[in-house]
């Protein structure tokens, strides 16, 4: 697992490892994104899988429960990733293809927030 923190935010993303297949490492990450999470729950998060070209929406769906309940607690969770159609993801989920993309939906949530919106 991979982490950089800024005042507003951490990326988290899943370790490159030579020789594994991309669907393991993405189940590797979510299991050990689980067993991490209370770490997360109070801060805004982004998810980057912009190193794994054409992720599918299976592995990207397996987050959909955490962005919810990340949600309810008042921050914001973001995907970055490519090859997807982002018109096909639930409303619980936001994705975006690139990381400033993420920062600036970070931003504005914030800003929504702050307003009562």
């Amino acid at each position: 697992m991979i982490f950089k923190e800024t005042y507003s935010y951490t990326i988290i993303g899943p370790s490159l490892k030579n020789g594994s297949k991309k669907i393991e490492t993405i189940l590797n990450f979510h299991k050990e994104f689980d067993e991490k999470y209370l770490n997360f729950k109070n801060i805004n998060l982004i998810l980057n899988f912009s190193d794994y070209i054409n992720i599918e929406l299976k592995e990207i769906l397996l987050f959909s429960l955490k962005s919810e309940e990340h949600k309810k607690n008042k921050n914001s969770f973001v995907i970055v990733c490519k090859g997807i159609d982002f018109d096909e993801l639930p409303n619980e989920l936001i994705a975006v293809p690139t990381v400033k993309e993420a920062e600036d939906i970070i931003e504005i949530e914030d800003i929504e927030r702050d307003l009562g919106i």
